[in-house]
C-alpha cells in the first residue's frame, strides 16, 4: 500500500483541491488585459507601428513604424525646408490630383492598421458588452483619422478647382505662353485691375489700376497706382492700337476716355484690333499703361469688386483703421447725399458689404483718397488670411475667387510665382502713387512718369558715412533718387520728394490726430439730415 495520491484512490473524503491562482479569479484581470488592449489601440492610432509591437508581431511593427515616422519626417520637411515643393504642389493640377489619391490610400491603410492592432490585442475571452465598448472606441479613432483626410482631400479639389478655373490657358493677345516664362528678365510687371461692375452698372470700368513691378532675384516690389481719370493714355508705337489712337485713347467724350474707361470702351468701339484674346479689354490697358509707364507688362490681375464682398465674408470680415468719415454710396456727379457714414476709429472689423463701402466710397473726397483705402483694404484681407482661417474655409474662398478673379497668368508660370512669391514675402512693399503732386491726370507728362518709374525701381544706395556722424540704418530708407535735369517735372511737388516712394503700410496706420480733428468737424451730411 501506498499513500501516493497519483496511483491510489482512498475511500472516504477525498483531497481538498489547489487553490485558485490569481489570474483566475474574478473579472479584475481580464478587465485589465482588456484596457491595455483599448489603450494600447488608442496609442497605435497615433503612432501605428505600437500596437503591433506590444502584440508581439515585431518585424510587421517596426516596418509600419518606420514607413509612418519617414511619412511624418516627410511632412515636417514640406512644412518648413521643403515649402517651395509645398506650394509647387498646390499649383499643379496634376500634383494635387495625385495627392488626393495618396491621401485616401493612406488614411485606409491607417484605418485597417488600427483594426488590426486591436484585434491583435484584444483578449481571446472578452464580453459582449466590452466588444461593444471596443467598437465605439475604434470608430471613434477611425473618425480621428478619416475626418482630417476628408478635409485635405476637400482643400486640394477646391484647389485644383481654382487652378482649373483661374489659370485656364486663354488665347491672349499680349502673352506667349512659353517652358520658361521668366527667362532672363530683370523684373516682372504685373498689372493689377479692381472691376466695378455688376447690378446697375454699364459694363465694367477699372477704377483701381495698380501695377506690381517686382525684381525677380530679390522680390523688391514697388506698386504704382494711376488715377482712374487719367487721360490720353498712350500705346506701343509698334501696336495696331497706336494706329487707333495716334494721340492717345480718346472714345467720344471726356467722362468716357478716361484710363476707367479704357477696359469697356477700347474693345466695343475697335472690336478684334488686337487678334483673338479672351480679355480684350485686359490687352488694351497693359499695352497703355505699360508703355505710360516704360514697363512691359507681363501679365494681369482682375478683381470684379461687385464679388469683393463675398470674398471679405468667406474670410470672416477685415479689420481696418479709420482716419475719417467715410461716405457710403452718395454720386458725386448729381450731388446725391450719401446714405450713411463709416465713422473714424481704429482697428474696425468689417462685413463683405461694409468693407466694400469702405473701399468704394468717393463722395466729398479724391480718387487719391479712395485709392488709399483699397490698398490698406487689400492689405487687411492678406492680414485676415491666417493659415487657419484658410483651412477652414477655403472651400468657400476658393468658390469666391473662381467668380471674381481673372488673369492671364498661364499655368507655366505658376512655379516660376512661387519662388517670387516666396521673395515677395520677406521684402518690404513700396508704393508709388501718381496723385496731383507728380501729375497733372488732365495733363499727364508721360516722359515724366517713366522717369519717376526708373527713378523707384533703381536699387537703393546704401551711404555707410552718414554726414551728421550717426551710424548708418541698416536697411536704406526707400525714396526717389535726384532725377537729372533734364525733364522738368510736370504739375505738383517734383520726383524728389522723399513721399514720391512710402511703404504701404504707412498709409494704413491709424493717425488719432487726423481722426479725433475729423470728429470734432463732425459728420457730414448724409440723406437722413
Amino acid at each position: 500500500m501506498t499513500d501516493d495520491w497519483d496511483h491510489t484512490r482512498p475511500i472516504g473524503a477525498s483531497r481538498p483541491l489547489p487553490p485558485i491562482p490569481p489570474s483566475a479569479h474574478g473579472r479584475q484581470p481580464g478587465g485589465r488585459r482588456f484596457r491595455s488592449a483599448l489603450a494600447l489601440t488608442a496609442v497605435g492610432a497615433v503612432v501605428p507601428g505600437t500596437a503591433f509591437l506590444a502584440a508581439g508581431r515585431r518585424l510587421l511593427g517596426g516596418v509600419t513604424l518606420v514607413l509612418f515616422l519617414l511619412l511624418v519626417g516627410g511632412g515636417v520637411w514640406l512644412a518648413t525646408g521643403g515649402r517651395r515643393t509645398a506650394l509647387q504642389i498646390a499649383v499643379d493640377s496634376g500634383s494635387l490630383t495625385w495627392l488626393v489619391v495618396g491621401v485616401v490610400v493612406v488614411a485606409l491603410l491607417w484605418m485597417a492598421i488600427v483594426v488590426a492592432g486591436y484585434r491583435m490585442l484584444l483578449p481571446h475571452r472578452t464580453s459582449a458588452g466590452r466588444h461593444v465598448l471596443g467598437g465605439v472606441v475604434v470608430l471613434a479613432l477611425l473618425a480621428g483619422i478619416g475626418y482630417p483626410a476628408y478635409r485635405v482631400t476637400e482643400v486640394a479639389s477646391a484647389q485644383r478647382g481654382l487652378i482649373d478655373e483661374v489659370f485656364a490657358d486663354r488665347d491672349s493677345a499680349t502673352v506667349v505662353d512659353t517652358p520658361d516664362p521668366f527667362g532672363d528678365q530683370e523684373r516682372v510687371n504685373v498689372l493689377l485691375l479692381g472691376g466695378d461692375g455688376g447690378a446697375g452698372r454699364d459694363g465694367v470700368r477699372t477704377d483701381t489700376v495698380i501695377v506690381a513691378s517686382i525684381a525677380t532675384d530679390t522680390g523688391q516690389t514697388t506698386l504704382f497706382s494711376l488715377p482712374r481719370n487719367l487721360q490720353d493714355l498712350p500705346f506701343p508705337a509698334d501696336s495696331p492700337l497706336a494706329e487707333v489712337y495716334p494721340d492717345g485713347f480718346e472714345s467720344g467724350s471726356e467722362s468716357e476716355s478716361l484710363l476707367n474707361a479704357v477696359y469697356r470702351n477700347g474693345p466695343t468701339d475697335n472690336p478684334d484690333v488686337l487678334g483673338p484674346t479672351a480679355d480684350p479689354g485686359a490687352d488694351f490697358l497693359k499695352l497703355g499703361v505699360g508703355e505710360a509707364l516704360g514697363l512691359p507688362i507681363d501679365y494681369f490681375v482682375l478683381v470684379n469688386l461687385d464679388g469683393f464682398s463675398r470674398l471679405v465674408d468667406a474670410l470672416g470680415g477685415v479689420t481696418v483703421n479709420v482716419n475719417y468719415y467715410v461716405p457710403i454710396n452718395g454720386d458725386p456727379g448729381t450731388g446725391e447725399l450719401p446714405d450713411d457714414y463709416i465713422e473714424p476709429g481704429p482697428a474696425q472689423h468689417m462685413d463683405g458689404r461694409r468693407a466694400l463701402d469702405f473701399a468704394r466710397g468717393r463722395f466729398g473726397l479724391s480718387d487719391y483718397d479712395r485709392m488709399a483705402r483699397q490698398r490698406c483694404t487689400i492689405d487687411a484681407i492678406i492680414d485676415a488670411a491666417d493659415p487657419v482661417t484658410l483651412l477652414q474655409r477655403y472651400q468657400d474662398l476658393a468658390a469666391t475667387t473662381q467668380d471674381i478673379v481673372s488673369t492671364d497668368i498661364p499655368r507655366s508660370a505658376l512655379d516660376d510665382f512661387v519662388d517670387l512669391g516666396l521673395l515677395v514675402k520677406n521684402t518690404p512693399v513700396r508704393s508709388v502713387v501718381f496723385d496731383t503732386h507728380l501729375i497733372d491726370p488732365a495733363y499727364p507728362d508721360y516722359d515724366r512718369m517713366r522717369q519717376i518709374v526708373q527713378e523707384a525701381i533703381a536699387p537703393p544706395v546704401a551711404d555707410d558715412s552718414p554726414s551728421n556722424g550717426s551710424p548708418a540704418p541698416s536697411t536704406p530708407v526707400p525714396s526717389v533718387p535726384t532725377p537729372a535735369p533734364t525733364v522738368p517735372p510736370t504739375g505738383g511737388a517734383p520726383a524728389t520728394d522723399p513721399v514720391a516712394v512710402t511703404d504701404v503700410g504707412d498709409v494704413c496706420a491709424y493717425d488719432p490726430v487726423q481722426a479725433e480733428a475729423a470728429r470734432q468737424e463732425g459728420e457730414p451730411p448724409n440723406k437722413a439730415d
